[in-house]
């Protein structure tokens, strides 16, 4: 998983707005590589940071007792990724957040965390505010190019296995074709996916007998 912040001085607002950032999502992968390089044109006044969560690490998180969930990880993603530019003496003065779990309860943890700041948290924020839309497509250009660029921490798997993985949604056809051609008789899958996925786990215990 990846998480992305980005900022801007309040004063070139209307400047930002027309550069035309929007849900990642809604974009081609043409289109928000087009914007990645408009960020990175434009870093005397556009500032981005990623924070990048493993598969190994959700893995570890959400299968310790007790377990350390998604929502969980996220928020403290979004802490860290806040706490790295007030650290460098950025005058933060407005945070715009896209929620993971309830809206509200979010939003009170992250005023106990940084208060005097105005935060508005809102569902779709990556399509309703330039800045975390711009976010969006900070955090998803690096998500494509990691997996792209994956290195096997297994050996001899780099003439074996295809990165073609698809979305990584359970509902895309080219992951679930992914999922069928790479699974492992014995040991399932290599470390690129995370076990503590609903999808991988039933998949396995449909697919392998284990006798003690």
């Amino acid at each position: 998983m990846v998480y992305a912040v980005s900022y801007y001085p309040i004063s070139r607002h209307e400047e930002f707005k027309k550069l035309g950032f929007d849900d990642s999502k809604k974009l081609t992968e043409a289109r928000r590589l087009e914007l990645a390089k408009i960020i990175e044109e434009n870093l005397d006044w556009i500032g981005w940071a990623v924070y990048v969560i493993s598969p190994q690490d959700i893995s570890k998180n959400m299968l310790c007792r007790p377990p350390f969930n998604l929502n969980e990880m996220a928020h403290d993603a979004t802490y860290k990724l806040i706490r790295s530019v007030l650290d460098q003496k950025i005058n933060v003065s407005e945070i715009y957040v896209d929620p993971v779990g309830p809206t509200q309860s979010y939003k009170e943890k992250l005023c106990r965390f940084f208060p005097g700041i105005d935060i508005t948290v809102e569902p779709r924020a990556d399509s309703l505010y330039p800045v975390v839309s711009a976010a969006s497509i900070c955090a998803k250009v690096t998500r494509d190019q990691i997996l792209q660029n994956w290195i096997w921490t297994e050996q001899g798997l780099d003439e074996k296995i295809s990165k073609q993985f698809g979305s990584g949604y359970p509902s895309d056809p080219n992951t679930v074709r992914w999922l069928t051609e790479h699974e492992d008789s014995f040991f399932g899958f290599p470390s690129l996916i995370r076990f503590s996925w609903k999808t991988i786990s039933n998949r396995m215990n449909a697919t392998h007998t284990v006798e003690w």
